[in-house]
């Protein structure tokens, strides 16, 4: 069967080739993202549930995040591989990236399910779930079901990135959102009719992963552009390690954000036992409740972003294979733009409106406190979520143009170095007040770094295109 042609990567307006595959990559991620959230949003509204249902959510999050991580590690990084070997006119071996892509995402969630169903408490307890027992007893209950779908939901998510490197932006689109749209019509059958409380809400997860990953594995026996083989599912350790290295940012930068989530989850417990309203036991669980939900905030800004700039990589990896370094400079910058611009609505709504957001989260069924902690959290957690966006643009443009060690250390920095170190110390001097801080500060400064890197950027490709550099040949393919 005759093989798509992809040149008019190299060759289409580039304003017209971003819409066309970052529009469907961030309907994607927002999608991805509503599971958690949309779970969130009912559990938070069940008066059964309330603010411990919500703690519990938060604490089980990064755990969510960690096989997010690796799932997509494998697709990022088959993503970005494709998209090169097809600039370079290799096919070969970007049905060998799939096929390893493949193998990887079954054997690794079937490993990661196994490990959180055999040691789920004590998982909890190092994510803060022992805030107190009510937590504790509803983390391990959504918990355990989630886990049971974890090799469902590795498969869809390592997938998404593959069909849109084979030319299928709108499939997978389509693919996620209706995995979520089963999620949103089963959440408030099972929590609310049923009364299945954080089983129900588990369940409902779950099924819409089933769904997206029954049509992520429809899609690979139709394949557009490449055509898989069985010698595409043989051991190619050099695929592999080249697969991995370019989704190793993406890796890094999902699981980083775990240990600072985990961080955050441990001094809000630590620090907020000292707090003269917090330390009492029925106030207990609220502040990691509310900075749960300016997180699940945050993601929802965040996969907008991520989006754009991931659904850029398919463009700067054919157009980097192809030697078109002028075209790659023209789309870093109207990434950039782009990206701030979704970072200033994102502040002017969460400093604006605050009360109204943290409302779509229950907040009518709880105390005063609730609320004047979320108003805070929200204008200072996220006060400048506008470096956020543009640091995050810069991590996956690096990882798209090939420079994984670059985009690696800067995630690394932002996430381990800052996130998880200003996490440690500032509580040590604001109290409950230093976890909030901790997130501005530390954007701030990936953003001096940031700055760097992007003028790096930016004479690199002047340079090429000056010079007149070539495409590396089809043998340094894998180098």
């Amino acid at each position: 069967m005759k093989q798509m042609d992809q040149s008019f990567l190299a060759n289409e307006k580039i304003g017209v080739l971003m819409r066309r595959y970052a529009l469907p990559c961030i309907i994607s991620l927002l999608v991805g993202a509503l599971y958690n959230i949309v779970d969130q949003i009912f559990i938070a509204n069940a008066e059964y549930l309330g603010s411990f249902g919500n703690a519990a959510n938060t604490v089980v999050f990064p755990l969510t995040v960690i096989a997010l991580a690796v799932a997509v590690m494998i697709g990022d990084g088959c993503c970005a591989f494709v998209s090169l070997c097809l600039g370079k006119d290799d096919s070969r071996m970007a049905g060998g990236s799939i096929g390893m892509s493949i193998v990887m995402a079954a054997a690794s969630s079937a490993v990661l399910c196994g490990v959180y169903i055999a040691f789920g408490n004590q998982i909890i307890e190092i994510f803060g779930g022992t805030v107190n027992p009510e937590t504790f007893s509803l983390s391990r209950e959504y918990f355990f079901y989630i886990s049971l779908g974890i090799p469902l939901y590795m498969f869809g998510q390592a997938m998404n990135p593959v069909i849109r490197a084979d030319g299928s932006p709108g499939f997978a689109m389509l693919s996620t959102l209706s995995g979520a749209l089963i999620n949103i019509i089963l959440d408030p059958l099972f929590i609310f009719a049923f009364r299945w409380g954080m089983m129900g809400a588990a369940v409902a997860t779950v099924a819409g992963q089933a769904v997206t990953a029954a049509l992520a594995l429809w899609y690979l026996f139709h394949t557009k552009t490449v055509k898989l083989k069985k010698s595409d599912f043989r051991l190619n350790k050099k695929i592999i390690c080249k697969t991995l290295s370019l989704g190793l940012c993406s890796f890094l930068s999902q699981v980083s954000l775990v240990a600072a989530m985990a961080a955050i989850n441990n001094m809000i417990r630590k620090y907020g036992a000292m707090d003269f309203i917090f330390g009492q036991a029925q106030y207990a669980q609220i502040p990691m409740a509310v900075v749960g939900i300016v997180m699940k905030v945050f993601q929802i800004v965040i996969s907008v972003v991520i989006g754009m700039a991931a659904g850029c990589i398919p463009i700067v990896g054919y157009n980097m294979g192809a030697g078109k370094y002028g075209r790659v400079k023209r789309l870093f910058t109207l990434l950039l733009v782009c990206e701030a611009a979704v970072g200033l609505l994102a502040l002017l709504a969460v400093e604006l409106m605050p009360k109204q957001l943290i409302a779509i989260f229950g907040s009518a069924n709880e105390s005063v406190y609730y609320t004047e902690f979320a108003v805070k959290a929200f204008r200072v957690y996220l006060c400048m979520i506008i470096f956020a966006c543009v640091n995050k643009a810069v991590f996956i443009f690096l990882q798209a143009m090939g420079r994984a060690a670059a985009s690696a250390a800067l995630s690394m920095i932002r996430e381990i170095v800052f996130g998880v170190g200003f996490a440690l110390l500032l509580p040590m001097f604001f109290g409950l007040d230093g976890v909030l801080y901790s997130m501005p500060v530390s954007d701030i400064l990936t953003f001096i770094i940031s700055s760097f890197l992007i003028l790096n950027t930016y004479m690199g490709l002047n340079s090429k295109r000056k010079c007149g550099s070539q495409p590396l040949s089809r043998a340094s393919s894998v180098s």
